[in-house]
């Protein structure tokens, strides 16, 4: 009786054995990784249809956007008056360096306004000296740049871009590219003349719109020898210059295509000319505004990611809707460290 029972028993048990190894051989095909099936061959946890992780190699902090110009076509307005704490914003920066970034470029608003420039100054040595950023670059309209700031700081810097838009005064009040009855265009040569002294590279940006598109400024850029004159078409952002909640009414100062191209090909002759399109312009810049949030432009208007301070760069980045390919298209990566670039002082 029992030897009957115990022969029942090692059959059972020898079903079941078999059982198991079935599933166990199918389940060797087939992995799981919290919840989520993946197919044979594929590492746990890891989707390999999600895209590439965005490397932030450039990136661009507009850490104000208090201006002292009222440029018309302005696409990033003083909507807030909020500055970072200087140990937060050389946190984010931290952060950024850590996850890739090679080059930061401080704009705003006007970046020399915000403590009378140290500010940006502290931030400039932080990211050389401590960071050791292969480049560390400024956009500004040059309007209250002093020497003694090169004295201090300029050696830390490797681009300071200034932004001009007509070499006629007249042209650059109407734009309001001015404060008051100052002159634009002395401070951009006083300026270009600072660069050389104290070994910045010397950049100049310009916006084309209805005002200027058929200036001819071939002789005073070959005159000033900027390392890049970057060409931007007039670009409209919705809730910056154009509608209801825009500061500025940039319609009357927007251009075509056409119009964008024939300005282009009339200065073909500069061979550092960059030119950017609408096109060029709009997803492939990295921006982070005042509070360290990356702005995606994709839908014509400025959305924010939260913060890296608090969710962190990867996070944050997914949201910024950057375009590489067109980044790499437009030149946004060349050699942009002065050591790099091999200029006579």
């Amino acid at each position: 009786m029992f030897s009957v029972i115990a022969g029942h028993l090692q059959l059972v048990q020898l079903c079941i054995m078999t059982i198991l190894s079935f599933f166990n051989r199918l389940l060797d095909n087939v992995r799981f990784s919290w919840g989520a099936c993946t197919g044979p061959g594929t590492e746990p946890g890891v989707n390999k249809t999600s895209p590439k992780a965005v490397i932030p190699t450039s990136v661009n902090y507009h850490f104000t956007r208090k201006c002292n110009y009222k440029c018309g076509f302005c696409f990033h307005t003083a909507k807030t008056s909020f500055v970072l704490p200087l140990e937060e914003a050389k946190r984010g920066l931290t952060l950024l360096r850590d996850s890739g970034m090679e080059k930061i470029n401080f704009s705003g608003g006007e970046p020399f306004l915000h403590e009378k420039g140290d500010y940006l100054g502290k931030l400039v040595q932080y990211c050389k000296q401590e960071l050791q950023l292969p480049s560390v670059s400024i956009v500004s309209n040059g309007s209250i740049i002093r020497e003694k700031w090169f004295q201090k700081y300029g050696e830390h810097l490797d681009i300071l871009a200034i932004s001009c838009d007509s070499f006629n005064e007249a042209t650059n009040q109407l734009i309001g590219r001015a404060q008051g009855s100052k002159s634009h265009l002395d401070s951009l040569y006083k300026i270009c003349s600072w660069c050389q002294q104290y070994k910045v590279a010397f950049k100049i940006n310009s916006v084309i719109n209805a005002f200027n598109v058929d200036e001819d400024m071939v002789e005073p850029i070959v005159r000033l020898n900027p390392v890049r004159w970057k060409v931007f078409q007039c670009l409209l952002i919705d809730g910056e210059n154009v509608g209801e909640k825009a500061l500025r009414e940039a319609e009357r100062f927007i251009i075509s295509e056409e119009q964008f191209q024939d300005f282009l090909d009339r200065h073909s002759s500069v061979p550092y000319l960059v030119p950017e399109s609408n096109e060029k312009m709009r997803n492939s810049y990295l921006i982070l505004d005042e509070y360290m949030r990356f702005l995606d432009c994709r839908e014509g208007r400025k959305d924010p990611s939260k913060s890296i301070l608090d969710v962190g760069v990867e996070k944050a980045i997914n949201f910024s809707g950057f375009d590489e390919k067109m980044f790499l298209k437009r030149g946004g990566k060349y050699v942009w460290s002065k050591a790099d670039m091999k200029l006579e002082w």
